[in-house]
This record gives structure tokens, C-alpha cells and sequence, in this order.
């Protein structure tokens, strides 16, 4: 029987072990998910388009999440979707824009910290300026008379479009521009020389559009409602 204690020891110390590492892996996997509840959480940025005005980013955080911008040009922002949010700016300041679909405002050259307060996906598409701009200010001209002039300062004019499905807008002019699309229509433009360009635009689409004279023609059963922003 002595013979037969070793291996018994041996056992019980086996045993032992593995509920050690059962608990210990029980531990490793509670501060594991103490440590994801407390972290904050970060959110992703999608470059859509650059160029030698403007890059255009879309922001998007789910609730609770944050994201750090280190801005080094001013912004024009679009709200796609959201309900609430705040930017703390490096000097400590704190601004809560309104935040609703198709609303616009402006980001200094500073870095900040943005977060999302509100219960549902936050999505912005910012527009960066790479210029100084210009002191000219463009007020309505060229701008189609439905079309509602939101802000305009040295950097950029932006505007709001809104054309009712199967309408047509008088002859209007745009500058180079960047182009939110809220709510898409198959849409045609119509050039002074008569010739007609495909230019349809589909809900949550960005696009750059160049400067152009045109007619304005909703093919489709839908609104079209854009927001645009012209560089200086």
C-alpha cells in the first residue's frame, strides 16, 4: 500500500492544478471584459474624396464611442444621422451643435475631441478646406431661387437643394462643389448648348461636382434633397 502513495499525491496535485487554471482563467476573463465595459471606445473615419481643395471624410460612432481629430483646416460638417453630440476643443472649451439630419456647422482649426452622447450610430461627413480661401463673398449669385443659402464665410458657401420628383429648376450656376446627398432622385442636367448630362445621385452618396451653367431635371417618383458646398 505505501507503494501506492505517490500516486495518489500525484493526482491530488494534478486535480489541483487544473482547477487553479480553471479559476484562473475565470479571473483573466472578468478583468478582460471589466477592462472592454471601462475603455473607451473609438470610432472609424472613411476618407470618400480628396483634392487640391478639399478632403472629405466620413465620421461614424456608435453611442459612447469618441474620436480625436486633430484638425489642422477648418470644417464644414453634414449630420447624416445621430442625436446628440459634443466636441471638447484642446482648450478645454465645449460646444453641443444640433444635431439632426441634412443640419450643417462649422469645425475650427484645432484639435478636439468629439463624442457621441445620444442612443444611435452618430455619422457626419466632414469637409476639410486646404486653402485660405477668399475675402470675395458670393452671397446668392448664379444660385437657383428655390435654393436656401445655409452659410457662407471665407472658406466656403453651402447651400441647401431641394427639387420635388418630375420637376424641373430654372438655368442656374454652381462652382466647383462637394455634393451630400440626403435623399436621391435620378436626376439629369441640361446645358445651355442643349446637351444633357446623367447626373443622379443616390441617398447617403458624396460626390465632387465641377463648376457648371445647367437646367436641373428630376426624372424620378423621388425628392432629391442635397446639401452643397462650394470651396473658395
Amino acid at each position: 500500500m505505501g507503494g501506492d502513495e505517490p500516486a495518489a499525491s500525484l493526482n491530488l496535485e494534478s486535480e489541483e492544478r487544473e482547477v487553479f487554471m480553471q479559476r484562473a482563467s475565470g479571473w483573466i476573463a472578468v478583468v478582460l471584459f471589466l477592462f472592454a465595459a471601462t475603455a473607451p471606445a473609438f470610432a472609424a473615419t472613411a476618407e470618400v474624396l480628396k483634392n487640391e481643395k478639399v478632403v472629405v471624410s466620413e465620421e461614424t460612432l456608435a453611442p459612447g464611442e469618441q474620436e480625436k481629430l486633430a484638425e489642422k483646416h477648418t470644417s464644414m460638417v453634414v449630420v447624416l444621422n445621430g442625436e446628440s453630440m459634443r466636441a471638447v476643443l484642446a482648450d478645454g472649451t465645449t460646444y453641443r451643435p444640433m444635431v439632426q439630419r441634412g443640419n450643417t456647422f462649422t469645425m475650427p482649426a484645432q484639435e478636439m475631441t468629439i463624442f457621441n452622447d445620444g442612443r444611435s450610430k452618430l455619422q457626419l461627413v466632414r469637409v476639410e478646406f486646404l486653402t485660405a480661401g477668399s475675402a470675395e463673398t458670393w452671397g446668392r449669385t448664379g444660385l437657383a431661387p428655390k435654393y436656401k443659402l445655409l452659410f457662407e464665410d471665407r472658406y466656403s458657401r453651402t447651400y441647401d437643394i431641394r427639387i420635388a420628383a418630375h420637376q424641373w429648376e430654372p438655368q442656374h450656376t454652381h462652382h466647383a462643389r462637394v455634393v451630400v446627398c440626403l435623399s436621391g432622385a435620378k436626376l439629369e442636367h441640361v446645358l445651355p448648348d442643349g446637351s444633357i448630362q446623367p447626373s443622379t445621385l443616390k441617398t447617403d452618396e458624396v460626390a465632387w461636382r465641377l463648376g457648371q451653367t445647367h437646367r436641373g431635371h428630376n426624372l424620378g417618383d423621388t425628392d432629391l434633397w442635397v446639401i452643397a458646398i462650394e470651396p473658395k
